[in-house]
């Protein structure tokens, strides 16, 4: 069996190492873990490793946060993988900071790059893992704060977060969302 699991974030140096790119942290923090290295590919970085007999494409868009439906629609169509063995891992500002919480579908909860994904794949019914971010700005500047460096207190909640959302991505593989649900959530 095949998994899709996407990272989302924004390419380059001036987004590395903030709030939004968690899901890119989360993909790293796999790779790193399973000893693949990211290639340059079509839409984006990929990278791919097999855990108890899956096969796991870990991908970081290039297109950006807000077209991130374009890379996973080719990568999914591509690899023929189906939509219930996509997971992507995206910041949350709703809720707090280290918190994660695995779901089935739902709504975009104002997030651009799930209003794009569901846009391109025409549903919302996709696997997400949702990374609290904390919302620690004042009304009118959110973008700065998503768009923000973690502060050095954060770092080591978001460390523990980071390595909880990889080892939810092992379980969603090999137990499935649901009971995968029922540790994280």
């Amino acid at each position: 069996m095949k998994y899709l699991i996407t990272g989302l974030g924004n390419m380059g140096p001036d987004y590395e190492g903030t709030r939004h790119n968690i899901g890119f942290e989360v993909a790293d923090h796999l790779a790193e873990r399973f000893e693949v290295t990211f290639k340059d590919n079509q839409l984006g970085f990929t990278a791919e490793f097999k855990h108890k007999g899956r096969t796991i494409h870990l991908l970081k868009p290039t297109t950006y946060m807000n077209r991130s439906g374009k890379a996973i629609r080719y990568w999914m169509t591509k690899l023929k993988i189906p939509v219930d063995r996509t997971m992507v891992i995206l910041d949350d500002v709703h809720l707090d900071l280290g918190v994660i919480k695995l779901k089935p579908g739902g709504s975009d909860g104002g997030h651009n790059g799930l209003k794009n994904i569901q846009q391109l794949l025409s549903t919302n019914k996709y696997p997400r893992l949702r990374i609290g971010i904390g919302r620690d700005f004042h009304p009118g500047q959110q973008v700065d704060y998503v768009l923000g460096k973690w502060e050095k207190s954060e770092l080591e909640t978001i460390q523990t977060a980071v390595a909880k959302a990889g080892e939810a991505v092992l379980d969603f593989t090999s137990i499935g969302i649901q009971r995968t649900m029922n540790k994280v959530n």
